[in-house]
């Protein structure tokens, strides 16, 4: 910590503790608590009991878990490449170019993703590429959403970089394409790595666009999710939330032993 004197850490530590605790940690145990429970006595719940869990990892729950990781991998993927190729191609636009890309691919997340959503559906209801009722539509909407992140990732790593490396190899008579696979994309593994979690991340908790377009055979698990808690169920919904949080997290320290790995290359 940056904070040298010992009282001043034991400060430090209690000040993050009061805001941490309460406003982050503090609802997370309440949702654990509550998908272990089958009502509430008082302000804590009650009833210990495990048959959320064995519902939620089967039937319905286990397709739209199903669901959900096949639409964020999907996703996580086409945007981390269509992100990378832009970031790659912005860097050689020069400034003003660089500016034009960024916003264009900023303006998804600037407005509310439920107008993502409406439209992509506006969009792709109509011939010639009629996407409604269909699970590409869901996994589009999710594409468009979560590649400014990875664009932005990628593009920041890319203004770190030591031209020094790309020079030295070009000196040596390596062709762009070489350059560009055997050198640069290996330096940019670690941002790479981090980009894709964060569009998996992102992708998995994805709600207000996907309520717009999801269709009944491809219903992801936050839709599941809110449905349940929508209709009164509220420890089954938070079995279903600890299930995906379990499960966004397992992805991300899986992409995360990558990206060590990558970093010490």
């Amino acid at each position: 910590m940056l904070v040298h004197s010992r009282s001043g850490r034991w400060t430090a530590w209690a000040v993050f503790a009061v805001l941490f605790v309460p406003l982050f940690a503090l609802p997370l145990l309440v949702i654990v608590a509550a998908s272990f429970a089958t009502h509430w006595s008082s302000a804590f719940p009650s009833g210990p009991t495990t048959e959320h869990y064995a519902a939620a990892v089967r039937g319905e729950s286990l397709q739209a878990l199903t669901t959900s990781l096949v639409t964020a991998l999907t996703a996580s993927l086409v945007a981390l490449t269509v992100g990378t190729w832009a970031a790659l191609a912005g860097a050689a636009l020069g400034r003003r170019g660089k500016r034009v890309l960024d916003a264009l691919f900023m303006l998804p997340v600037a407005v509310p993703s439920v107008v993502v959503g409406l439209a992509v559906l506006v969009a792709f209801s109509q011939p010639p590429v009629l996407l409604n009722g269909t699970r590409w539509i869901v996994i589009l909407a999710h594409t468009v959403l979560v590649t400014a992140f990875a664009h932005q990732s990628v593009s920041a790593a890319i203004q770190r970089l030591d031209p020094m490396y790309e020079q030295a190899a070009a000196s040596l008579g390596a062709r762009p394409s070489y350059v560009l696979l055997r050198v640069r994309l290996p330096l940019l593994l670690p941002s790479l790595n981090a980009a894709a979690g964060l569009c998996f991340a992102l992708s998995m908790g994805e709600l207000s666009a996907t309520m717009m377009l999801y269709p009944p055979d491809w219903m992801p698990l936050p839709v599941l999710i809110f449905t349940a808690t929508d209709r009164g169920s509220l420890f089954t919904g938070s079995a279903l939330a600890v299930v995906l949080m379990a499960t966004t997290l397992l992805a991300l320290l899986a992409v995360s032993r990558i990206r060590t790995r990558a970093s010490f290359r």
